[in-house]
């Protein structure tokens, strides 16, 4: 799970372009086999024994300036998950700097490399809303790519990786989710899934930072959280 990169060294949220590379040359050197979440849909088991599903949150326009040619590079392909409310914006939940893509840059995307999904309408906390505010988000979500005439999978990653828990309150969430279309929906977590997935509600995904060593990325990748 990437976010922002520059041709800076980062930290936390933010990777330097150079370390992106690097991790993407280890991948590549040691066989990983990519994938969009749609090419899972029709699995029903992976052909390859290293496997790996890249993601980006947010809609950076830096993930289009930087990511993109090194996913071209190496052969990697990636799905960028997108806060639709804020196309052409900043993400004003967070630096309130960072440039965010346009409907039309995420029109021009090459589509064999990038899939593109939601990252919910306004970027809040899913388990601080209630389910028919969750309903509401959806909603505006599917207008906005209706005025904008685009199309997304079905594909939720949940901002800040946050989704009610609690028992009810957790059954009716993915509910809603999949009663609205969608087919997987993902958190943090950081653990290492197994597919199929025990949970397409509860795909955990791996975040990586900026001040991580290509050792402790290695370490990451292998083995999530228990390392």
């Amino acid at each position: 799970m990437y976010h922002h990169i520059t041709q800076e060294e980062g930290s936390g949220l933010t990777i330097s372009a150079a370390k992106f590379e690097e991790q993407l040359q280890y991948l590549s050197k040691k066989g990983y086999t990519s994938y969009h979440l749609k090419e899972l849909l029709i699995l029903k088991k992976l052909p390859a024994k290293k496997n790996v599903v890249i993601t980006f949150d947010d809609g950076f326009e830096s993930q289009r300036e930087f990511a993109l040619p090194l996913l071209k590079k190496y052969g990697f392909k990636a799905t960028f998950f997108i806060p639709l409310k804020y196309l052409g914006t900043n993400d004003s939940w967070h630096t309130k700097e960072i440039p965010i893509m346009t409907s039309e840059t995420l029109k021009t995307l090459d589509l064999s490399t990038v899939e593109l999904a939601h990252h919910s309408y306004a970027h809040r906390k899913y388990d601080a809303l209630t389910i028919p505010e969750v309903a509401e988000d959806v909603r505006l979500s599917f207008e906005t790519l209706d005025k904008n005439d685009m199309s997304f999978g079905p594909f939720m990653a949940y901002p800040y990786g946050k989704f009610p828990k609690l028992a009810a309150s957790n059954l009716q969430f993915k509910n809603q989710l999949r009663d609205a279309g969608f087919a997987y929906g993902l958190r943090i977590g950081n653990r290492v899934n197994t597919f199929p997935f025990k949970d397409p509600f509860e795909i955990q995904r791996i975040d990586v930072k900026g001040e991580f060593s290509l050792r402790k990325f290695k370490r990451k990748v292998r083995f999530g959280k228990f390392f």
